[in-house]
């Protein structure tokens, strides 16, 4: 018995090694491309440092005035309201499909998701969010 569980021990300790060895590979290979791409953007890419590179440009004309304006801030709550309901569609869909696999608990725990959702929508829209000004 006790070499049994000193064996099912080892083959453990070896998975274990085996899967730290890939995720470790499959980091330093990642790390290595990201670095090869960069230096080699370094050595190929064209080097010319001169005044009009640090102008701003539109369609090719010369801007008139200033050319950092500020944004009013509607567009950025627009823009996150968008990606939040953005990224439940995609996280909606996965569900949608594996749904009868997982039985009640997978409705409660959708429920919840979209039960949060909608009342940051209701949140949002009795706070004048969703309206422009």
């Amino acid at each position: 018995m006790y070499v049994f569980r000193q064996k099912a021990r080892t083959i453990i300790i070896i998975i274990i090694f085996m899967n730290f060895t890939l995720f470790v590979t499959v980091l330093l290979t990642a790390v290595t491309l990201v670095v090869a791409a960069y230096v080699i953007a370094k050595l190929i890419g064209p080097r010319s440092y001169n005044a009009v590179k640090g102008e701003p440009y539109e369609s090719g004309i010369p801007t008139r005035g200033s050319s950092w304006l500020p944004m009013h801030v509607g567009y950025y709550l627009f823009a996150i309201l968008f990606l939040m309901f953005d990224i439940e569609t995609v996280l909606l869909y996965p569900w949608a499909v594996v749904v009868r696999d997982f039985g009640a608990m997978a409705l409660v725990s959708i429920g919840f998701f979209l039960m949060v959702l909608v009342l940051g929508l209701a949140y949002a829209w009795r706070k004048g969010a969703l309206e422009w000004k």
